[in-house]
């Protein structure tokens, strides 16, 4: 349950994202729950390896080219799906930092929503 609400929410801040941003479009809301899950597929999956391969430049920047990579995330995402656009890297950069500050809004919110045991 917690799962599927977390995907929802997800959901509505991308479209929040599009809503606040001009840079970043969705077309519908089936389209933001898919572009959702693409992301959260993306960065399970993709994003390690590439923390991994750009690590130099990750510590030479003391972090902040993870910005570049979540920016990565987000435009590869774009370029995937047809109801989710950027209009370029820089938007995506844009994008990303919104939906990112979004998901700790909504991560934090799902922990007090739903507490872990223990």
């Amino acid at each position: 349950m917690k799962l599927i609400v977390r995907w929802l929410l997800l959901a509505a801040a991308l479209l929040m994202v599009a809503y606040l941003y001009s840079g970043v479009a969705v077309t519908s809301f089936v389209s933001a729950m898919i572009a959702a899950l693409v992301l959260g597929l993306f960065n399970t999956l993709l994003r390690p390896i590439l923390i991994l391969l750009t690590l130099p430049a990750t510590l030479l920047t003391l972090g902040l080219f993870l910005f570049v990579i979540n920016a990565a995330m987000f435009y590869l995402a774009a370029r995937v799906l047809d109801g989710f656009s950027v209009t370029g890297f820089g938007a995506a950069l844009i994008g990303s930092l919104i939906y990112s500050a979004c998901g700790m809004v909504i991560d934090a919110a799902m922990e007090r929503i739903f507490p872990t045991p223990g």
